[in-house]
């Protein structure tokens, strides 16, 4: 196995992960073992949608559904191009 040592974490950050793992039942470094392990679980990153993602973040706030808007083809006037 690898030896991983993580050197300048913020005193916020490790004082929030010694919570999380007397929390937990865990050591902090059992602590962070399990989150990097849930983090990297899947298998390959999925491709962000932007717009899915949107979605996904604002969807427990409701919706709002706009009618659909009819659109003509844009006439050039003459114009050739």
């Amino acid at each position: 196995m690898a030896v991983l040592t993580i050197r300048n974490i913020d005193d916020a950050i490790e004082q929030r992960l010694r919570v999380r793992a007397a929390v937990n039942g865990r050591s902090m470094e059992d602590e962070a073992r399990a989150i990097l392990r849930a983090a990297l679980s899947t298998d390959a990153p999925r491709a962000r949608n932007l717009a899915q993602a949107i979605h996904e973040r604002f969807a427990a706030l409701g919706g709002v559904h706009l009618p659909e808007t009819r659109r003509e083809a844009i006439l050039h006037g003459g114009m050739d191009r």
